[in-house]
């Protein structure tokens, strides 16, 4: 009886043993179904992120822009008599030796400041000063590195854009900013300046 009872007992502990292997097999396994899990995951959303960068360098809309014949590019002194532009706002032609910087303003510049920043590349979101704040406020969002907004109180429409040679121009429908425009705008004709000193802006 004595043996028979010290079998069984290393036949618990084998089996014991057994049942931890299993245990600790199991949790490995499902350690690296876990990884693999968030592994994928994690690739699909590399994948979903550089598509949906891709798709949004890339315009979606139509173009409505018009080209308007290069007027030239030489500088004047500030405040000195020019020719007449052939655009409202201007695209080209002469303008002062220097440019402003690239940023919202909440006050009006020269045309011919601006145009020079057109030469370089930049795109100018120009606005009627008596928008609705809310307006403003989306259009203070595409200013950054090619884009820059001001007011302007001689547009004959809402809002203006303006790269080098190429104007589009439109009124607001509902008192709604169509942002999809803008951004096909800025990505069609930034940096198609003569002078070509920005890299491309990315737009979200």
């Amino acid at each position: 009886m004595g043996e028979l009872s010290v079998d069984l007992t290393k036949e618990e502990r084998r089996e014991q043993k057994r049942k931890l292997r299993e245990a600790e097999d199991q949790r490995l396994r499902l350690k690296k179904l876990v990884k693999k899990t968030v592994y994928i995951l994690v690739a699909i959303l590399v994948v979903f992120g550089i598509v949906r960068w891709i798709t949004n360098q890339f315009p979606k809309g139509q173009d409505y822009s018009v080209t308007f014949p290069v007027l030239g590019r030489d500088h004047i002194y500030d405040g000195s008599a020019r020719p007449d532009y052939n655009s409202n706002p201007p695209t080209s032609g002469p303008h002062y030796a220097t440019p402003a910087t690239v940023r919202f303003y909440s006050q009006e510049l020269s045309d011919e400041q601006l145009v020079h920043n057109l030469e370089h590349g930049h795109i100018w979101v120009s606005y009627k000063p008596d928008l609705a704040s809310e307006i403003i406020k989306v259009l203070r969002g595409f200013a950054g590195r090619n884009t820059i907004v001001t007011p302007r109180s001689a547009n004959d429409f809402d809002i203006a854009l303006a790269a080098w040679g190429r104007l589009d121009k439109f009124n607001l429908v509902g008192n709604v900013a169509d942002k999809q425009r803008i951004r096909d705008f800025v990505l069609r004709y930034q940096n198609s300046g003569p002078e070509k000193v920005n890299l491309p802006q990315h737009i979200r």
